[in-house]
């Protein structure tokens, strides 16, 4: 006689606190979304459409603003493909082989999430500026960094540029390089093994950090605020546009423009949740190599 299988036990919850220690730890983390988070982005909207929607979409017929969401839409593709290029390279040197100077690297990394953007932005006018170390070999070729595009591009990749390694560099280094080395030993070569080994098996970590990347270079603003000048219509990006037409009294056209940053959080918010539901899905699959 075959004997029924036992059922597995259910799970039971880690933590047994009482039910009022539950609801009061909850209840902090939904008033602080609410109040942080939900609160602002009503108030964003709110006022970008307080005299309308006619008025909310005449907001961006103006030159200046037309200009800052191109200037903004520029820098990012600029930006974001740079910080692509060298966050997986330095990911697949971290992760893959050992060097001198590895933990060096590692560290300078991190680096722009320790400075503060005003002096990351500060550091580019005393080397590019006019008094600054290049600024009179740069006057004398006419080549304009600080208070034009390129300086703006400059500072953006310095604060966006951990993002993408930052994210690639755990899932490499949890994978380890056993599939690279069998595609070594089969004779593909290193290009061949990278495009079919190694990028592959990274691709959604390469995409969260792309994310990531792309909604800090279109928000960024102290970096961007010191070294653009603030000329209207031609170094204002999205967020330096937003702050002239607030002082300016212009609060509809400040908060249109604003919704605009608004809406590429919430996108990308989106897109990250569906990246993470990806991985997750993926996971039950594979297993914990599964985030490849």
């Amino acid at each position: 006689m075959i004997e029924p299988r036992p059922r597995p036990p259910k799970s039971r919850p880690a933590v047994r606190e009482p039910w009022w220690i539950r609801a009061a730890l909850i209840g902090v983390g939904v008033s602080f979304l609410i109040v942080f988070v939900l609160v602002p982005l009503f108030t964003v909207f709110y006022e970008a459409l307080q005299k309308g929607l006619g008025a909310y979409l005449a907001s961006f017929n103006d030159s200046a603003s037309i200009a800052a969401i191109n200037l903004t839409l520029v820098v990012a593709a600029i930006a974001v493909p740079a910080n692509l290029i060298f966050g997986v390279s330095a990911a697949w040197a971290i992760a893959k082989f050992d060097f001198p100077g590895k933990s060096l690297l590692v560290t300078l990394i991190d680096l722009p999430f320790a400075v503060s953007p005003v002096v990351s932005g500060l550091i580019y006018v005393l080397i590019f500026g006019a008094q600054g170390w290049l600024g009179p070999f740069l006057q004398e070729h006419d080549i304009k960094i600080i208070f034009a595009v390129p300086g703006i591009v400059l500072a953006t990749i310095f604060v966006t540029f951990p993002f993408v390694a930052r994210e690639l560099i755990p899932v490499m280094q949890a994978q380890g390089s056993e599939e690279e080395q069998a595609a070594l030993s089969l004779g593909a070569n290193g290009w061949q093994t990278f495009w079919r080994v190694t990028l592959p098996n990274v691709r959604w970590g390469l995409v969260y950090g792309v994310i990531l990347c792309n909604a800090r270079a279109m928000g960024e603003f102290g970096a961007v605020s010191v070294v653009s000048g603030h000329i209207r219509g031609l170094t204002n990006t999205i967020p330096l546009h937003v702050e002239i037409l607030y002082n300016e009294y212009n609060f509809v056209a400040a908060f249109a423009m604003a919704s605009l940053l608004a809406l590429l959080a919430l996108a990308t918010l989106v897109i990250k949740s569906l990246v993470e539901w990806r991985v997750h899905a993926q996971n039950e699959t594979n297993g914990p190599a599964g985030y490849a």
